[in-house]
């Protein structure tokens, strides 16, 4: 596994709207192996690569999103705290004193802060944080501040990607891992029946924006996507509550609270997996959408859709984990998926 690669795509930074640094170093990296690289209107990446075996012109799409979850400046206040919205979906308790980089014209780390608890009333201690608790301390003066950030810039998390036994563990997991897979598959995929368009999305964590227009335009008659998912197989967990569990395999989405994936692309990922030895569990996600919705759905005839998920602990927190035999077994899964798509009866 290219760690390398990995920690560079986790690491840079791109809140939803604000994706134009990692979607130019991925392209940058994958350029070379597809015929063709475009960036459309709302800034989806898409990247193609011509089949070999398409007298009927078939497409498929694979997406991944470069965005990461983040906040966006709401006020600086007379002595210099910042306030912020958020930009896709956070667990307040998980930001106590956390740092962040507030992205202006020019980087500037900031702690998360909150109510001390020693000055907290009983009521406080015992009551559930709201994101409106917090605020961001840079320790700068609001005059020197000012210089340098506004209403408007981004926010995102400051970690670095760690290995941690065989997990990988960094910030914005979701969904950078995907977008590493897409590009490690194209590096690795060989001949294919169908013209592939491979789709870096943008704004997924705010309702799969760019995943709705680029499959609109495409109007692929395949789709997969590429996302986290939860891995809950936690000391506490029920049975029911794990989703997926680190280790076991790259997970074949049979729904999420979006979409429900067509029974024909979770049966043909389920026969590929077992005939080529490639470790899988289901995964049924009943809370969390991902963009697997907008291939379905979103080009002019609808697409046979579905989805393959990594399990990933943490997710939507500061720090999220991976298993590295599951992200490479999601890359196996994804090569042969593709390399594939004309064996197999899809007729109902």
């Amino acid at each position: 596994m290219n760690i390398s690669f990995f920690s560079k795509i986790c690491e840079i930074p791109g809140a939803p709207g604000h994706e134009h640094n990692i979607r130019e170093y991925v392209k940058n990296n994958i350029s070379q192996y597809v015929d063709e690289c475009r960036i459309d209107n709302v800034g989806n990446l898409i990247a193609i690569k011509r089949g070999n075996r398409n007298p009927q012109n078939k497409k498929v799409m694979v997406a991944a999103h470069l965005d990461e979850i983040g906040f966006i400046v709401t006020a600086i206040d007379e002595k210099g705290f910042v306030r912020f919205h958020t930009l896709g979906g956070f667990d307040p308790k998980t930001l106590t004193a956390q740092r962040v980089i507030i992205h202006g014209s020019k980087d500037i780390i900031g702690v998360m802060g909150s109510k001390p608890i020693h000055v907290m009333s009983p009521e406080e201690r015992n009551a559930v944080p709201k994101i409106t608790d917090y605020f961001i301390d840079t320790g700068y003066a609001k005059e020197e501040l000012d210089q340098y950030i506004k209403i408007g810039d981004v926010i995102t998390r400051e970690r670095s990607l760690i290995e941690m036994g065989q997990c990988i563990n960094c910030k914005s997991l979701d969904n950078r891992v995907s977008v590493f897979i897409l590009a490690e598959t194209l590096k690795q995929v060989e001949e294919i029946p169908y013209d592939l368009y491979a789709v870096f999305t943008v704004q997924e964590e705010m309702g799969g924006r760019g995943a709705a227009v680029a499959a609109h335009h495409i109007n692929p008659d395949f789709g997969i996507a590429l996302d986290t998912t939860i891995a809950y197989d936690v000391p506490g967990a029920k049975e029911q509550e794990m989703v997926t569990r680190l280790g076991q395999g790259a997970a074949i989405k049979i729904m999420d609270s979006s979409v429900i994936s067509d029974i024909r692309m979770v049966s043909y990922m389920k026969s590929l997996a077992d005939k080529n030895k490639i470790k899988w569990q289901p995964e049924i996600l009943t809370g969390g959408n991902t963009d697997t919705a907008a291939l379905q759905r979103n080009g002019k005839n609808g697409s046979i859709a579905g989805a393959i998920s990594i399990p990933t602990r943490h997710i939507h927190q500061v720090i999220e984990m991976v298993n590295k035999k599951d992200v490479e077994d999601c890359i196996k899964l994804l090569k042969v998926s593709l390399e594939n798509l004309d064996n197999f009866m899809f007729e109902y």
